[in-house]
């Protein structure tokens, strides 16, 4: 434990030297308008109309571009979601909306109207969403956080860039019948929903539509020191049954459902006061037990009782950065994963999802590759390796986080240790990385990061990747991404230990294009990273032309998506994959979604490949090729779903795959049940075999805040049938009730299935913020 102290107390002092060098730099922003002070002592540049004159609270330009003044509260606002006091009338709203979808520029065809407050404690956003047909609104999921909110129901949102970097947002959204999604974005790309801030929203109805009321405490939010704050602010309603998406200024209808991300779009907005936010903390102690039982590890566990406590605290040593740190960390109330069929050679990825890693996710993200992706290229921190191995769960000591920002410098520094595990043989281990960003020219940035792991994967020396990108945003839809790194394993070989990037993306409405170029060395290996395929150089090319037919009632776009990828060994001596692959898509005016796609693969297997129970392909070369038809059904019908069906050759022989997804059947609008399945019957030289992939989620959500979840899957791949059922009440804002039920049983077995694992957990947190 010395060592890691004495790591500890290193990396704190070059925190500590990092901080102060940074500490000098001047923020600024690089665009075009009127200077206002930020009341930190260096003017920001507005980029849009000088701030409105009151008692106006809106100023729009002829470039599109919109400046808001938030309003301070002379009386108190009673977050019901009624807006019956009086200030609604007195105080001009925010209106005048502009089409996103169907019709790019056109004003609203529903009218929005639309707030914002502030007191010394929250800042508030009030809505009224008339509707000329009230009985067409969509509204049937109330579970914080569920996507469908987004993409299945009518919402409104409101995002805060509260840096005013034009590159960042947190975003908040509501449906009309409360419930509610947050999410953290960076850099306008990297998405990080599983951000759960303390803040309050209420709803209601009238005879025309819809209100709601938000508060969202100043403690919730990270912005430049100062008291008087500029910060950008965008405003999106969605009419689901319309399938009409409308901001509150243009947004270009080539971003898609990505026009809430576009910070650099956004209006601005001025007159907000906010109190200091050094010195801010937050103390989340937690206490749990649990009744296990597994009988997969000897001696085997019989209805054993265990307990412990921990405690979590985030401090901001000022408003922009956020330090959080944990003691015996636990995550017992995580959701399982979803049961996934593997028919490929190479690893799959699975998401992050405990709440210790999530606020400012992104800052983590390297190479535009981000920290959820699943691809070719590599993640270099992929925090799932901490606390994780060969699917035990490690102890976790303790450890801490600093984030956040300093002028146009992103900052990240983490340190976790964890403990040994006797099932997986993990020995106590240190998990360190440091990541450092700078915003350049506009809406770009590079930036380095070095990742270092004290005892390498199944007890090797120590791991250390390093490496510098770049991503660079021109114009509305042109990206550049770039990156290159190296790994160093103490005793490993020191050759072919780097791996480079190099990505261009144009993403227009009618056309786009995309270009990149990857390689991988054999040894490159960053131990706190993802990693899917190495020994490899990868080209890749895509031409995509998606025309809007004038005049169609029925259709919105069509799409021709061309591609080829093609996969060398590093040194370029082999072929390995090659992938052409072209497809035929429309997008109808209803949501719905048909698409044709057609496949043309070659694939070397350079070692033989057990792809199915009792089947392993030889050593060669296979060549294949499949279609695939699919249809999704959108989210204002009866029943939403997404079947496809695929059949082809594949590797020596042939494969058909059913695949039925996406269902959601809401019986009322607080209990869904939400069905999957699929299949792939695979027939070749050296045997047959087929796979049932069968789960559903049944969700009551009794509350916005309170609801029972249960996550049911089987698995004939694995022969295993799993079940997690969770329970969560958030009792007061930040605080948590959870009760947990996971068993795992093996199917293989003749008779009823055989129990391998179980735990009954409960757990409780309690939030206090002095």
């Amino acid at each position: 434990m010395s060592s890691w102290l004495a790591r500890t107390w290193l990396a704190r002092t070059a925190l500590t030297c990092i901080m102060a060098g940074m500490a000098t730099v001047t923020s600024a922003v690089a665009s075009f308008g009127q200077s206002v002070d930020s009341g930190g002592g260096a003017p920001v540049v507005l980029n849009g109309p000088p701030p409105p004159v009151p008692p106006a609270v809106v100023n729009r330009d002829d470039r599109g571009r919109v400046t808001i003044r938030a309003v301070a509260l002379t009386e108190s606002l009673s977050v019901d979601g009624r807006l019956d006091e009086s200030l609604y009338a007195s105080v001009p709203a925010i209106s005048d909306f502009i089409q996103q979808e169907p019709v790019e520029n056109a004003p609203a065809t529903e009218r929005t109207e639309v707030w914002i407050f502030f007191d010394e404690n929250n800042v508030y956003v009030a809505a009224r969403l008339w509707e000329s047909e009230p009985d067409r609104v969509i509204a049937n999921e109330m579970r914080r956080d569920n996507t469908t909110i987004f993409n299945g129901n009518d919402n409104f949102a409101f995002a805060f860039d509260t840096f005013y970097d034009r590159r960042n947002l947190v975003s908040f959204e509501t449906n009309p019948i409360g419930g509610r999604l947050d999410m953290q974005v960076t850099n306008e790309s990297q998405i990080n929903t599983d951000w759960n801030p303390v803040w309050q929203v209420e709803v209601g109805q009238f005879e025309a539509g819809w209100t709601l009321e938000a508060s969202v405490p100043f403690k919730s939010l990270r912005y430049r020191p100062g008291r008087e704050q500029v910060w950008g602010v965008n405003l999106r309603r969605f009419n689901l049954w319309k399938n009409e998406w409308s901001f509150v200024t243009p947004i270009p209808n080539s971003f898609g459902p990505r026009g809430m991300l576009q910070a650099s779009l956004a209006a601005t907005l001025v007159g907000i006061e906010a109190p200091g936010g050094s010195g801010n903390l937050e103390i989340k102690p937690y206490a749990v037990s649990d009744l296990s039982s597994d009988t997969t590890v000897t001696p085997h566990v019989s209805n054993d009782v265990g307990g412990d406590v921990g405690i979590d605290v985030k401090w901001s040593p000022t408003e922009n950065l956020i330090a959080d740190f944990t003691v015996n960390t636990d995550f017992a109330q995580v959701e399982a994963d979803e049961r996934q069929v593997n028919l490929t050679r190479f690893s799959l990825f699975f998401p992050e999802k405990r709440e210790f890693f999530l606020e400012n996710q992104g800052t983590f993200a390297f190479g535009g590759v981000g920290t959820r992706a699943g691809g070719n290229a590599p993640v270099l921190f992929y925090s799932r390796r901490i606390g994780l191995d060969q699917r035990a769960v490690v102890p976790i000591q303790g450890g801490g986080r600093l984030t956040g920002r300093v002028g146009r410098s992103t900052l990240g520094v983490v340190s976790i240790r964890t403990d040994d595990e006797p099932v997986s043989g993990a020995p106590p281990t240190t998990f360190s990385v440091i990541r450092f960003k700078r915003d350049v020219l506009r809406r770009s940035s590079i930036g380095l990061m070095v990742t270092d792991r004290s005892i390498g994967q199944g007890g090797t020396g120590r791991n250390t990747a390093y490496g510098v990108d770049g991503t660079f945003a021109f114009f509305d839809n042109v990206a550049i991404n770039t990156y290159w790194a190296r790994t160093r394993t103490a005793g490993a070989p020191t050759e072919d230990d780097t791996s480079y990037r190099l990505q261009f993306q144009y993403a227009g409405d009618r056309y786009g294009l995309q270009i990149e170029r990857l390689l991988i060395g054999k040894q490159f290996a960053p131990e706190i990273g993802f990693v899917r395929r190495d020994d490899m150089r990868r080209s890749f090319g895509e031409v995509r032309f998606s025309p809007r037919p004038a005049d169609s009632g029925l259709v919105r776009r069509y799409s021709w998506t061309g591609s080829v990828d093609y996969v060398e060994d590093e040194a370029g001596h082999r072929l390995e994959t090659r992938d052409v692959e072209g497809e035929f898509a429309i997008e109808f005016e209803n949501t719905d979604r048909f698409a044709v796609t057609y496949t043309d693969s070659y694939e070397l297997l350079p070692r033989p490949f057990r792809i199915g129970p009792g089947v392993t392909l030889p050593v060669g070369e296979y060549d294949w090729a499949t279609v695939r038809i699919g249809h999704t059904f959108g989210p204002q019908r009866t029943v939403p779903a997404t079947v496809s069906v695929e059949r082809g050759t594949f590797y020596n022989g042939r494969k058909t795959s059913l695949s039925v997804s996406q269902i959601r059947v809401n019986p009322s609008s607080q209990l869904s049940i939400e069905p999957r399945y699929s299949a792939n019957w695979v027939d070749l030289e050296e045997g047959s075999f087929t796979t049932h992939l069968v789960g559903s989620r049944v969700t009551f959500t009794a509350t916005p805040l309170m609801f029972i979840s249960a996550l049911v899957q089987y698995s004939s791949a694995a022969d295993a049938v799993s079940t997690n059922v969770r329970w969560r009440w958030e009792y007061q804002p930040g605080s948590e009730l959870f009760v947990v039920f996971n068993e795992e049983r093996d199917t293989g077995m003749h008779g009823f299935p055989q129990l391998l694992n179980r735990a009954l957990i409960v757990k409780l947190n309690r939030l206090w913020r002095p």
